[in-house]
């Protein structure tokens, strides 16, 4: 409860006919900085008392005693309280000095406590499901576009971290990048780590030969032991050669047992994605140069990722046995996912590191000009009611459900803020 008050003060949603309990006229000019730290909640507020303006702190409880009950009588980080804002008065309270503190007790609408405890009570996966629909069209439309931002920046960030960790080697970034957006979510951090234990510049030594490269990928994944799959003539060849290749270079395996394929479709298995990353790295692949030259061009973007597999991977979907009819290529939609992930957080992190806002920006339209992804938690927005135009709404959506409803951070989300304003209001 106490949290609410902070936050109901913080966004100053208390209302204007404000006074204090001896009958004082109050007026909130700033609510100041909210303190996540020990000592009193706000710090360098402002408040018109009467007709006398002060500046300093302000505490806030739920219980007037709990001043008492949590020592503040007796803290000197507590000297400098202008205002004591409570829900329950029931003592009055003073400084070391034995002045005696103004106090508010704030009341807010029965509607706004039933909404907080909606939200806080996290009753459905989408706390606010029920009512967000009541939200103006523009609160809506605001939110989404910052979200698109927030989601674009935190995925940018990963990408920049990555590059500045190899002195910045923007394609062993990409490299890196593309190898965990193969992963697709499930798989995406055992692509990443197999990634990083192969420099680029190695394969650019094999790159007219995708069976070498092939056996560098799968050796450092950790998919290839030459004592089993003895009769897979293909499968001998790939260890043998990175036995060579593993001892030439001074590679050595990434750890075995990490790769998850139970959820996972046969077009999934991680091992026709490693094949794919083979031929995304073979002949004269450039793979940020690539992605650049195609800018916010979503066809262009689409063709670098129509790689085709050849020879072994027409009948096989893994090393366990022969599969006649095995896609060769990936579809439309996870061509769709590789831009989403991985050329339109890569070209923002490339402007943004160069200092090209508008190279930066290209990001953002690739999201806008494809079609938004259409998952469990879209769904459920689009049930909500709220609609999803593009990927760039759908990555806002996703953004919105993962860091703000998941982590019940609905005092922080603009929504949850929408929705008890409007029953502020009412």
């Amino acid at each position: 409860m106490e949290r609410m008050y902070q936050y109901l003060w913080k966004h100053r949603l208390f209302g204007t006919d404000l006074q204090t309990v001896d009958g004082q006229q109050v007026r909130v000019v700033s609510p100041g900085v909210h303190n996540t730290d020990a000592g009193p909640d706000f710090l360098g507020a402002r408040v018109r008392l009467s007709a006398e303006d002060w500046t300093g702190n302000v505490e806030i409880h739920v219980r007037a005693s709990d001043w008492h009950r949590h020592g503040h009588d007796s803290d000197p980080a507590y000297d400098n309280v202008v205002l004591h804002v409570v829900a329950v008065n029931d003592d009055s309270v003073c400084r070391r000095d034995g002045q005696r503190i103004p106090q508010l007790v704030a009341t807010f609408p029965e509607s706004l406590y039933l909404m907080y405890a909606r939200l806080s009570e996290k009753i459905s996966d989408v706390a606010c499901a029920d009512s967000v629909g009541s939200i103006p069209p523009l609160a809506v439309a605001d939110w989404m576009s910052a979200l698109t931002v927030e989601r674009m920046q935190r995925k940018a960030a990963r990408i920049a971290e990555i590059c500045e960790r190899l002195g910045g080697d923007w394609e062993q970034t990409a490299f890196i990048s593309l190898a965990r957006a193969l992963g697709f979510g499930l798989n995406s951090d055992p692509f990443e780590i197999t990634a990083r234990s192969l420099p680029l510049r190695i394969m650019a030594h094999h790159s007219d030969n995708v069976m070498q490269i092939e056996s560098l990928l799968f050796g450092q994944a950790g998919l290839l032991d030459m004592s089993v799959n003895i009769f897979d003539e293909y499968f001998q060849t790939l260890c043998r050669e990175y036995y060579f290749l593993a001892r030439k270079y001074g590679l050595r395996p990434v750890a075995q047992g990490m790769w998850k394929m139970a959820r996972t479709r046969p077009q999934n298995f991680p091992h026709r994605r490693l094949a794919m990353l083979a031929r995304a790295v073979s002949g004269e692949a450039h793979l940020m140069a690539d992605v650049l030259a195609a800018g916010a061009d979503t066809e262009r973007l689409a063709e670098i990722f129509s790689w085709r597999l050849h020879g072994y991977w027409r009948e096989h979907y893994d090393f366990s046995g022969e599969t006649p009819g095995a896609p060769l290529s990936l579809s439309a939609q996870s061509a769709t996912l590789l831009m989403i992930n991985h050329a339109a957080p890569l070209i923002y992190a490339y402007g943004r590191a160069t200092g090209d806002p508008d190279l930066a920006e290209r990001g953002i339209d690739i999201w806008e000009g494809l079609k938004g992804e259409n998952n469990m938690y879209i769904r459920q927005w689009r049930a909500a009611g709220i609609d999803c135009r593009n990927a760039a709404d759908s990555q806002a959506l996703l953004q919105l459900r993962k860091e703000y409803c998941d982590r019940s951070r609905c005092l922080e989300c603009r929504f949850g803020y929408a929705l008890l304003k409007l029953n502020v209001e009412c």
